[in-house]
């Protein structure tokens, strides 16, 4: 494994850097509050082709790789640009990969198997080509309704898995002015729950393929998210820095006190941990190495915990200006905690890890056969 970037990642890296402290400044951030999206800056970001990165240059993607993602969604955590990035390039990528798989389905709807495979053809490439926002849903449905959809609130389609069948949604075509369905939350994102149409729906993937497809778009979604988040908590450190080597108390600098010091450094220590693991899952993605999903699940944890931690302490530096909205820590702070708790309640994933990780190692032996009990 080597994570130093090539001569094209570095560029890639300087590019969007650019970008989107151009195009997201916090003022921004603030403008596009509560919904949290910038219709403006979104297509921006589909004409710079980043949504469709990782897709295949044969269905018409950039045929780029995770590790570039990844470079892209650390940018977008360092500007909290409110564009839906990470849920779009997953969400292409499922589609793309799964478009062609589902030939011989037939349709959930009463249209015969050849008009659906025509419209998910002609679904995918609009979505590749950035005429259609496409998002996952992080958690398989539950009744009539995808719950707590990231991007659900202005995406068009959603990928979704009910029961063993991943579905593809259209959603009603609201207009660029009439996002719909959104629910409020203090991150500012585009949340929403979103109505199955069973009629309408496309079948993608049934059976064990259709679940290995969504685990394995959830592991894309989570890596992305860490090396996002990751972004985040560094650019939220650089806020720290500068503020305490302003504001003074007892006549001195409050970046002379020594627990701030350590603090600011523990932080810094995490971070670097939080970046190695989320480049390292990006990069076992690339390798479809079957550590990758653990990899992943493993970055996003670790990237959460780190960022939030980094942006709850700098906020505290802050004093009582830190809870305000006229400081931009607080833009860090609650997205902080609100990017990770999308994928619900972490505890429940550090269990899951560690029976993952561990399950089988510590399972019990099996009992010996009566024969040999009786030797």
């Amino acid at each position: 494994m080597d994570l130093d970037f090539t001569d094209d990642q570095t560029a890639l890296r300087d590019t969007l850097r650019t970008f989107f402290e151009k195009e997201s400044s916090t003022a921004a951030v603030r403008a596009a509050e509560p919904l949290g999206f910038d219709a403006a800056l979104w297509r921006k970001v589909v004409d710079l082709g980043l949504a469709a990165i990782a897709v295949p240059e044969h269905l018409g993607g950039g045929g780029a790789g995770f590790v570039e993602l990844a470079i892209a969604a650390e940018c977008l955590g360092q500007s909290l640009a409110p564009v839906p990035l990470i849920e779009a390039a997953v969400a292409n990528d499922l589609i793309a990969s799964l478009s062609g798989a589902g030939s011989s389905l037939p349709d959930a709807g009463s249209s015969p198997s050849g008009e659906r495979d025509a419209r998910l053809e002609s679904l995918t490439a609009r979505a590749v080509a950035g005429e259609l926002l496409a998002t996952l849903a992080l958690r398989p449905a539950t009744g009539e309704f995808a719950r707590l959809v990231p991007a659900g609130a202005v995406a068009d389609l959603v990928a979704v898995l009910r029961g063993d069948e991943l579905l593809l949604l259209r959603q009603p075509d609201r207009g660029p002015a009439a996002p719909g369905g959104a629910v409020h939350n203090l991150g500012a994102l585009p949340l929403a729950d979103c109505p199955i149409d069973t009629e309408h729906a496309l079948v993608l993937a049934r059976g064990p393929a259709a679940v290995r497809a969504y685990r394995r778009a959830l592991s894309r979604w989570e890596l992305l998210t860490g090396a996002a988040l990751f972004g985040l908590g560094s650019k939220a450190l650089g806020i720290g820095v500068d503020y305490v080597m302003q504001r003074k108390a007892f006549g001195v600098l409050i970046g002379t006190f020594q627990t701030i010091q350590h603090r600011l450094a523990d932080n810094a220590i995490a971070l670097d941990g939080a970046r190695l693991l989320a480049y390292e899952a990006a990069w076992a993605q690339d390798e479809n190495l079957p550590t990758a999903d653990t990899s992943a699940t493993m970055a996003f944890l670790f990237a959460a915990e780190t960022a939030f931690r980094t942006a709850s302490e700098v906020l505290h530096f802050h004093g009582g200006y830190g809870y305000t909205l006229e400081y931009d820590i607080q833009l860090y702070f609650r997205r902080a905690k609100a990017w990770s708790l999308v994928a619900g309640d972490s505890r429940a994933a550090y269990a899951q890890l560690a029976h993952r990780v561990f399950g089988a190692a510590q399972a019990p032996a099996p009992a010996p056969a009566p024969a040999e009990r009786a030797g």
